[in-house]
């Protein structure tokens, strides 16, 4: 994937590890997979702020001499905030992936359970 070196300061949408502006999103919590922060891809677009729209993007910049196949490749997709998290698959993947509690034995302050 290409994103550009340079630091920009950009709202996150991530919230307690999900996006809860977005209908049915699972959430990442107790899995290993962490959330991930936007960031600028190499034509200077904003990739995962969930404003859809940035300056640089060909979108906003269309003319009949823009090849959409500049919008293709891993550069334009973020790997957490996407919508295809919700669906149900993705959903059933998360929820295989998340860490199981220990069980802890039931402590009476003044008797064991098996008394």
């Amino acid at each position: 994937m290409n994103r550009k070196n340079e630091k920009t300061e950009i709202d996150s949408p991530v919230m307690n590890d999900t996006l809860p502006h977005i209908s049915n999103f699972p959430s990442f919590k107790g899995t290993d997979i962490k959330m991930e922060e936007p960031f600028v891809n190499s034509k200077g677009v904003v990739i995962g702020d969930s404003k859809y729209s940035s300056p640089n993007s060909p979108l906003n910049n269309w003319s009949d001499d823009v090849d959409p196949s500049v919008m293709a490749g891993d550069e334009w997709v973020h790997p957490t905030n996407d919508i295809g998290w919700a669906s149900a698959e993705n959903t059933d993947l998360l929820e295989s992936r998340k860490r199981e509690q220990p069980a802890k034995q039931f402590m009476h302050p003044q008797h064991e359970t098996k008394d």
